[in-house]
Parts: C-alpha cells; structure tokens; sequence
C-alpha cells in the first residue's frame, strides 16, 4: 500500500471512530430522558387513578334532554 493510501486510510478510520463515540453518548442521554419519561408518565397514571377513584360512580338515571 502507498503512504497516502494509508494515511486516507486511517484517518477515514478515526473519523469512523469518533462518529461512532458521538452517536454512543446520545443514545445513552437519549436512555436517560426514556427512563425519566417512563417514570413521570408512570407518576401521572398513578395520580389519575387516585383522581377517578374519588369520583362518584356513573348515574343510573338518563340526563334530561333524554
């Protein structure tokens, strides 16, 4: 192999590498916001539970425009 060749060569590598290194780190900050947004969203299902059981039941009778 030539010496540019090699030069193109491993510098096509390290880009590869650093690229790879990017996307890495925002897939795990991506993780991260998953995770959190499972738990809020989890935290807002409980607390609408909580709100429905406190309400009264459905009316057996018909509305009035019935």
């Amino acid at each position: 192999m030539t010496e540019p060749r090699l030069d193109r060569i491993e510098a096509h590598l390290a880009e590869q590498e650093r690229v790879i290194e990017d996307l890495s780190e925002a897939l795990a900050l991506q993780q991260k916001d998953i995770e959190r947004l499972k738990a809020r969203l989890q935290a807002s299902d409980s607390r609408i539970a909580e709100l429905e059981a406190g309400l009264p039941g459905p009316a057996s009778e018909k509305p009035p425009h019935y």
